[in-house]
């Protein structure tokens, strides 16, 4: 957690030039912008404009400059780049030219969020599971559909031909200070999972976007091609981003019952930032991917499962979104939400202790359901009026 000065000075000392100025798209995308070392006492101070009409939704061409302020707490090391003549990464802050806040910042709006949940006295901890598929690269460098293996579920090697890679962007994210908790091949024909360490919220948006960048950039340097898309393959299992969320407050009460029933209560009318394209339907309702707005301690097949853990590790698991989201505006829909059950004392209802994948229609029939494709998600997002209180009306318009 580094301030101004103490970059400014790590900068120099280490041999630093090149910064590189990070920030997301509504889509949550990650651009950036690089600057040389000798700029950035004035990024700190006046910021670095960018045409803001090239990025999609940010601005038109009449009015289009932007500012990007770094926020100093965000710097790492970019392992794979030079280690003479360092190269940098921060977030940044996105502001207007007379310096006010850029209101569709995804990264401003988390923060937003997290400012309210605190006026509250509750404290979050996220984390993120980012399930990915590695693909083999065609003789022209191109991504095809073959799986780098077909390894199953915690396989090893040899049937486990990503394990290299997964150690890889292990180190890799150490040494950007992320700290993954474990590793494993997943269900799918080579797909993976990494779980790295839960934080704050904004934190923990931040290493979702870094950890895809270093998934893509360790998987191409290796030869193969890293797949994110909710349902790469036809009959295989899906790319999940599972959200672990912890609640804590000063008045010492458990709220994470009402926190979830805010969820559940929620869950449809932003399904669409949870679960933002096409391709986020067909993952939905099969191979442990939920369809029913239930929950249930342990339980898989579940919308929200309570996972076996005590003390810190004690927390709620989402289980619909999937890597497509934007984790910040993701994170913070799901603060709302949860703030909204626990103003309200809202309570989750009786868990659903059953497999869903396999229960009777006389069973699933009663239960609410998700959203069954992009289509329906995109007319409760629009006519949301929890959606429309939350985020800005032109950045609704426009994500739609």
């Amino acid at each position: 957690m580094y301030t101004k000065e103490e970059v400014l000075a790590y900068v120099q000392e280490e041999d630093v030039k090149f910064i590189r100025l990070a920030f997301c798209d509504l889509l949550g995308r990650q651009k950036n912008i690089s600057i040389l070392s000798d700029e950035l006492r004035r990024a700190f101070e006046d910021g670095i404009s960018f045409d803001a009409s090239a990025i999609e939704g940010f601005s038109s061409v009449v009015k289009s400059d932007l500012f990007l302020f770094p926020d100093p707490s965000t710097l790492s090391v970019l392992p794979w780049r030079p280690t003479t003549g360092k190269v940098v990464r921060m977030f940044c802050d996105i502001r207007y030219p007379d310096g006010t806040q850029f209101e569709k910042d995804c990264r401003y709006i988390l923060k937003q969020a997290v400012k309210a949940a605190s006026e509250k006295g509750i404290s979050l901890n996220f984390g993120a599971e980012i399930e990915f598929y590695l693909f083999k690269l065609d003789e022209n460098g191109e991504p095809t559909d073959i799986p780098i293996d077909n390894a199953t579920y915690m396989d090893i090697a040899p049937e486990d031909k990503g394990e290299n890679i997964r150690r890889e962007i292990c180190l890799t994210l150490l040494d950007m200070n992320i700290k993954p908790e474990s590793s494993h091949h997943e269900e799918g024909p080579g797909q993976n999972e990494i779980v790295f360490n839960y934080s704050d919220p904004v934190t923990a948006a931040d290493n979702a976007a870094t950890f895809k960048m270093v998934v893509r950039t360790v998987a191409m340097r290796n030869g193969f091609y890293a797949n994110f898309m909710p349902k790469p393959l036809p009959g295989k299992s899906g790319n999940g981003m599972h959200i672990n969320m912890s609640i804590e407050s000063r008045d010492g009460i458990d709220h994470s019952e009402s926190f979830m029933a805010g969820i559940l209560k929620h869950i449809r009318e932003i399904t669409l930032f949870m679960n933002p394209c096409v391709n986020s339907y067909m993952r939905l309702g099969e191979r442990k991917a939920p369809k029913y707005i239930t929950w249930s301690p342990e339980n898989r097949s579940q919308l929200i499962r309570v996972p076996a853990a005590t003390g810190k590790y004690r927390r709620i698991e989402l289980r619909s979104p999937d890597p497509m989201a934007n984790p910040y505006i993701a994170f913070a829909l799901l603060i709302h939400a949860g703030l909204d059950g626990i103003n309200n004392n809202l309570k989750a209802g009786e868990p659903v202790n059953i497999d869903l994948f396999t229960a009777d229609k006389s069973i699933t029939s009663k239960l609410e359901q998700l959203p069954a494709s992009l289509a329906e998600a995109v007319e409760l997002a629009k006519n949301s009026a929890f959606v429309n209180a939350i985020l800005p009306r032109e950045f609704v318009e426009l994500y739609l």
